[in-house]
């Protein structure tokens, strides 16, 4: 089983790219469980969430506690929560960040997990003129980074609910994170 948890503000599509992942995994054959993680939140309030892919069914039903992956949306939630707590020493760490993953490693006080960053929010405001994609770039820089889904997979998860202009802007944002995400 290959666990994700994500860190996110309320707003930033935290619930949405966990469910598009996890829809890809599904085309894929694969079963899955996708949930977030919030209180009585507010627009802008830290948030999770959890997606897990299994080849066979999954009969667990708890928040994610030792992730294979974490997915940080919004870097600045780095200094006030513990987005490594748990993460697996094999595991993976991917920011939405300018910085290098080396720095974000660093910051964090990792040492065995792989570190990937990129600039999700810049490539979205370029595509998007809005900040509003960056998690479909994120998808992408997941996508990318693990190979977990296939690209093709993540592509048919964005067209199930996206269409228009939209759709194309959110495909070149998938494939834009795939090919900018840069590795430790």
């Amino acid at each position: 089983m290959f666990e994700v948890r994500w860190h996110g503000r309320a707003g930033q599509g935290v619930i949405t790219v966990s469910r598009l992942l996890g829809l890809a995994a599904m085309i894929e054959g694969k079963h899955i469980q996708a949930f977030p993680e919030f209180g009585p939140e507010r627009l802008g309030a830290p948030m999770g969430g959890f997606t897990r892919i299994s080849e066979k069914p999954i009969e667990v039903h708890s928040k994610i506690y030792q992730p294979d992956l974490v997915v940080v949306l919004d870097e600045t939630l780095l200094p006030i929560i513990n987005v490594s707590e748990g993460l697996k020493s094999d595991g993976s760490l991917i920011v939405n960040s300018i910085k290098s993953p080396k720095e974000i490693t660093n910051r964090l006080g990792l040492k065995g997990p792989s570190s990937y960053c990129v600039d999700a929010t810049g490539i979205s405001l370029k595509i998007l003129e809005s900040s509003r994609g960056f998690n479909t770039v994120m998808l992408g820089a997941l996508t990318e980074s693990t190979k977990i889904i296939s690209m093709k997979s993540a592509q048919e998860a964005v067209r199930s609910r996206f269409s228009g202009q939209l759709l194309e802007k959110n495909l070149k944002l998938l494939e834009t994170g795939s090919k900018e995400v840069i590795a430790e």
